[in-house]
């Protein structure tokens, strides 16, 4: 009869270590990684959304000084740009025309990039037609009703002496106005466009005077 050998207790030692180590390595996944991942009592993950990333600071940085900058500044440019649309056929002096080109030339794009400002404030752009008047006597430099029919129906030397002391008058109103945007505005673009502003027209003011004592 054959007899079956049994193994010895040397085998049974290794197959059992063996089973041990399979099992642990099979654990070990479930044990490494984020604790923070752990599951909650329902069975959910509630591992905190990671949060998104900052935009950028100057992005959304103004205060209402600025954007009482932007209103006012806007209509304020539009009647400069307005005035020296009036020299065409009207200024017989040829520097008269030559500055009135450039006023034009220097401030509509000023106003677009204003409107485009309080579009992304979201914030309500004014209107020439809708705003100019009231805005007369709350802004430094603007003209009356009375002052633009002057203004419009002058040709010639008189029209040229109309505009230099209206356009002074107004220029030295959007430096005052400046000034002040540098003084309590938050927004970087809106204090460089400023101090440009009042660089310029301080500049144009100058320009103005001495064609003014000429005539």
């Amino acid at each position: 009869m054959m007899r079956t050998s049994l193994p010895s207790a040397t085998v049974l030692r290794r197959g059992l270590l063996a089973v041990a180590a399979v099992t642990a390595a099979l654990a070990l996944p479930a044990c490494g990684g984020d604790h923070s991942a752990t599951p909650g009592a329902d069975g959910m993950d509630h591992t905190p959304a990671s949060a998104p990333a900052a935009a950028p600071a100057s992005a959304g940085t103004f205060n209402d000084a600025d954007v009482s900058f932007a209103q006012s500044m806007i209509p304020h440019h539009q009647q400069a740009v307005q005035m020296a649309v009036m020299a065409d056929g009207r200024a017989a002096d040829s520097e008269v025309r030559t500055l009135a080109g450039k006023i034009r030339q220097a401030q509509q794009p000023e106003i677009d990039t204003m409107t485009g400002w309080l579009t992304a404030w979201g914030r309500p752009a004014p209107s020439m037609s809708m705003d100019a008047g009231m805005h007369h006597g709350s802004m430094p430099g603007m003209m009356s009703d009375a002052d633009m029919a002057t203004l419009t129906d002058a040709t010639g030397t008189a029209f040229d002496k109309h505009f230099l002391t209206m356009m002074i008058s107004h220029h030295e109103g959007a430096v005052e106005m400046a000034q002040r945007e540098l003084a309590d505005g938050a927004s970087t673009d809106a204090k460089t466009l400023a101090q440009k502003i009042i660089t310029d027209q301080q500049a144009e003011i100058t320009t103005m005077r001495t064609i003014l004592a000429r005539l």
